[in-house]
């Protein structure tokens, strides 16, 4: 009969510590979190003030490429007619839409793919999309050096295509279209030949939603402390008191 008591003071004295464990990793793991966005967003802090990139310097490959994401660049070529495409489910300011996406020819078989902004959703028919001027000729594009458009889960797979999609891979893009593109992208920035378009260029910072992961830490550390102190009150606590009752 002692045994049973003993068993089940054993059993909730381990699961109570397996909980406080993984409720206070989650939370070192938010804070850590929260620290990798505060020391990106001090590296692009730092490498949004250095020289510009011109087509010269430009990286070829992606390892150069991740040393100089967020740099300024100023490319000059000519936009791949009939080759836009449309981000659903992307978020500006906390409006949904659509990043619009183009590439910009460099040479015969050299592109760079320009995140050139954003545009909100058709609320009446969510597979229309504003039409996107895209000028011939030569033009210049002004922003900074990026990584592609992060993933978001897609029903469709890898295989969609079409205008609107909700990835895009480059490698993937480049075979689609013939071309080489570039192992990164641009995201255009505002300048005086572009305010025509009607696309919003204000891209998120990465470290704009930091609270939020010291909000979550918050959170768990807090659930830890809980488990910790009901532990102590209803296992150690109160049987005590009532012996001495």
């Amino acid at each position: 009969m002692l045994a049973d008591p003993r068993r089940r003071a054993l059993v909730v004295l381990v699961a109570t510590l397996l909980a406080m464990a993984v409720t206070a990793r989650l939370g070192v793991w938010q804070l850590s979190r929260a620290a990798q966005k505060e020391a990106l967003q001090s590296a692009l802090d730092s490498r949004g003030g250095l020289p510009e990139l011109r087509q010269p310097t430009l990286p070829a490959d992606a390892a150069q490429a991740a040393a100089q994401h967020y740099r300024p660049v100023r490319l000059q070529g000519e936009w791949k007619q009939g080759a836009t495409v449309f981000l659903d489910n992307r978020q500006m300011n906390g409006r949904p839409g659509f990043f619009v996406l183009t590439p910009l020819m460099l040479g015969p078989d050299d592109a760079v793919l320009v995140q050139r902004g954003w545009t909100p959703r058709n609320t009446q028919d969510r597979t229309r999309v504003q039409p996107v001027p895209t000028p011939t000729g030569r033009v210049e594009v002004l922003g900074q050096m990026s990584p592609h458009p992060g993933r978001l889960f897609d029903f469709a797979g890898p295989a969609a295509s079409g205008v609107i999609r909700q990835n895009l891979a480059l490698a993937d893009f480049s075979r689609e279209l013939g071309v080489s593109l570039r192992p990164w992208t641009v995201l255009q920035a505002d300048s005086p030949g572009i305010a025509a378009d009607g696309l919003l260029r204000q891209w998120p910072r990465p470290a704009a939603d930091i609270h939020k992961h010291y909000g979550y830490a918050f959170q768990w550390f807090g659930l830890c402390a809980l488990l910790a102190g009901l532990y102590v009150w209803i296992q150690l606590l109160r049987p005590r008191l009532k012996r001495n009752a």
